[in-house]
């Protein structure tokens, strides 16, 4: 079948490329796509806010799947349009959207459904803000912009001077929703699941790093690197998430008849009371697609017209290797501030991994930078110490004098590989 892939980003790559090994894949189109997603398929110019172009689009050329790869287009109604129209999507309707379109919509619902999750308001002034603020909760504290906010709409304050700065930049424009919540410690995952609205499908886990600086410092980023599988996210927690935040999410929105239909990526910290949900997306990440979808074995496409068509229920569990995957972000030089463009991309001395394109354009014959987020440099192996190796290996054959990266993604996981050899020998 036809396929039109919507999206331009390292994500969206990490989905052609694993689309164009399936066998029912006859043509896949991209739009608005980017180099890279170019090697794997054929590139339109399709603005994705134009609803009717895209179904123009699809009905012209026989799509038989709409595959919505980032969050705004899903907010903004594109599925919901589709489907309208007749044409079947991968991705949730604008209702379902919320759930990352408004943390404040999420918490709502968590606090009905009774899934576990930080103690939080929701305001909308900086006055009521102010007012929380110095009542319940301590110091750290988080702050969450309402809306989209590309990765970058949190802030943890530690001090009455961080919390002061910002809420000046919350409010700089005047009033706007913002959630507060409890500060909770504990290790992050980041756990995946398909759903059709009614079956939910566990479909692996990976940890980010949201810091743009080494061992987790600086502000936060959409993310410079993540591994899968996220072993701190044990069978046992991973059961629990499921049971206790996951399928009580699906029951909910089925039960308000805006049922979620495609993938919800839960953000969870497991604190010792057990996995909290600290936020939804309603879509696959990036970077952690970009190590997910390395492991998956089977046919993607396959599942995805599962989810689309409403009989996820009729496929067996996914296989994913035993081997792990870690992506390394590279970015321009000034990222997540004013990223420095245009800037030249040799990968011709690249081996032993896989390069995920996102912030590229060419210029002529050239390869050049044209975001914050340019490159996710992905390598697998037994061991997420040794693919951590491989990824480096690779990153160091790179010619992009503008970029910079971390050099401790999967620094967690390395460690406690290495603490478990060291046992190992000790025996």
């Amino acid at each position: 079948m036809n396929v039109l892939l919507i999206g331009s980003g390292g994500r969206e790559h990490a989905i052609a490329w694993k689309l164009a090994r399936s066998l029912q894949l006859d043509t896949l189109y991209a739009a608005p796509g980017n180099p890279g997603i170019g090697a794997h398929a054929t590139i339109v110019a399709l603005d994705a806010t134009d609803h009717g172009a895209v179904v123009a689009f699809a009905h012209g050329h026989a799509i038989g799947l709409v595959v919505i790869g980032p969050e705004a287009p899903l907010v903004d109604g594109l599925a919901d349009t589709l489907r309208a129209a007749g044409v079947p999507v991968f991705g949730p309707n604008a209702a379902a959207a919320r759930l990352e379109g408004s943390k404040g919509f999420t918490k709502d619902l968590c606090t009905r459904a009774g899934i576990p999750t930080a103690g939080h308001v929701h305001v909308t002034t900086r006055a009521a803000a102010e007012a929380a603020l110095a009542g319940t909760f301590g110091r750290p504290v988080v702050l969450k912009a309402d809306g989209l906010a590309a990765g970058k709409g949190v802030v943890i304050a530690s001090t009455d001077a961080e919390v002061a700065a910002a809420l000046d930049g919350f409010f700089a424009d005047g009033d706007t929703p913002l959630v507060i919540e409890e500060f909770l410690s504990g290790e992050e995952a980041s756990l995946f699941a398909l759903t059709d609205g009614t079956t939910v499908m566990p479909f692996g886990s990976a940890q980010d790093h949201k810091r743009v600086g080494e061992g987790d410092t600086g502000p936060n980023t959409g993310g410079m690197g993540a591994y899968s599988p996220a072993r701190v996210l044990s069978p046992e927690l991973e059961a629990r998430a499921i049971m206790e935040i996951v399928e009580p999410t699906v029951r909910a929105m089925r039960e308000a008849a805006t049922p979620f239909s495609g993938v919800l990526y839960a953000g969870l910290m497991l604190t010792e009371a057990g996995p909290k949900l600290i936020e939804y997306n309603v879509r696959f990440g990036d970077p952690e697609a970009q190590v997910i979808l390395p492991r998956f074995e089977g046919d993607l496409l396959a599942v995805m017209l599962a989810v689309a068509q409403g009989r996820l229920a009729d496929l067996p569990p996914p296989v994913f290797s035993d081997d792990a995957a870690l992506a390394v972000v590279v970015a321009a030089r000034g990222y997540p501030g004013t990223p420095a463009a245009g800037g030249a991309i040799d990968l011709s001395g690249v081996e032993d991994a896989e390069v995920f394109q996102a912030g590229t354009r060419r210029a002529g014959d050239r390869l050049v930078a044209a975001g914050g987020r340019v490159l996710a440099v992905t390598a697998t192996a037994p061991s997420v110490r040794e693919a951590q190796a491989r990824a480096y290996r690779a990153i160091d054959r790179i010619a992009f004098p503008d970029g910079f990266h971390r050099r401790d993604i999967g620094w967690r996981e390395v460690a406690r590989e290495e603490r478990a050899l060291s046992a190992d020998r000790s025996n």
